[in-house]
């Protein structure tokens, strides 16, 4: 990331954003919460990007060199915390969950004026309390530093329904399973197969933003079947994909 920008305090509000916006690298000295009243909202770092669907928000610790992409038309709201209140004690980014109160805490916050009264301070304290209950979610795409699994892990980006073997892209690029599967481990801190379900789960939410039917999106994200995509999709994400984008 390039040419990054510093706002010192985090933006609060909301900001609708087209499919395909985005907003370039930057970093604040706050903390921040994403939220995607609608649509799908990813962040990327150098060490990866996370993905948020509306039932999700993304923690962005103060410091952090960070960039926005929507998909489909994107509602972001955005919640601006002082370095004091952290209340998951985060220090990365992360997706967390996002129950019926706490998104209508987001959203009242968002629209209220920025002022801090003394009624929007108590909202932000029930907010930070909810924030604390809220559990960590497994929708993150980690990247790969070392050139060989850079290489492997660009192939699967481009087309995510490659089913190719972990030894049969090794091979491509010249490497051993082996040292793929040690590599995997070391830097993306998870299995080879976990990862790729999740840069599937992640191309899925995607397509489905931007309208593609699910029968389509299974196929086009490397599932045998519908069926097979959509237990995958519910056990991640606790809703069908249809409650997303377009059935069929």
């Amino acid at each position: 990331m390039t040419h990054v920008r510093h706002t010192p305090q985090a933006v609060t509000g909301r900001r609708p954003l087209s499919a395909g916006a985005g907003i370039d690298a930057h970093r604040h000295d706050e903390h921040q919460i994403a939220y995607p009243g609608r649509g799908v909202l990813s962040v990327t770092t150098g060490a990866g990007t996370w993905v948020a669907p509306a039932n999700r928000a993304i923690w962005i610790p103060a410091g952090c060199v960070h960039e926005h992409r929507a998909y489909g038309e994107t509602e972001l709201h955005l919640v601006g915390l002082p370095v004091s209140a952290n209340p998951l004690r985060l220090h990365r980014p992360a997706v967390l969950g996002v129950g019926p109160l706490l998104r209508e805490l987001i959203l009242a916050y968002t629209r209220q004026p920025a002022t801090l009264t003394p009624e929007r301070l108590r909202l932000r304290a029930v907010l930070l309390d909810q924030l604390q209950e809220a559990a960590e979610q497994p929708l993150h795409i980690p990247a790969a530093k070392d050139p060989r699994l850079a290489a492997v892990c660009a192939a699967l980006h481009a087309d995510p329904a490659d089913n190719r073997t972990l030894a049969q892209l090794g091979a491509q690029a010249g490497v051993s399973d082996r040292t793929l599967t040690r590599l995997c481990r070391a830097e993306l801190g998870m299995t080879f197969p976990q990862w790729r379900t999740q840069l599937r789960l992640h191309h899925a939410l995607r397509l489905l933003a931007e309208g593609v039917p699910v029968t389509a999106v299974a196929h086009r994200c490397g599932w045998a079947s519908s069926s097979a995509f959509i237990d995958v999709f519910r056990r991640a994400l606790g809703q069908t994909p249809g409650v997303y984008g377009v059935r069929g």
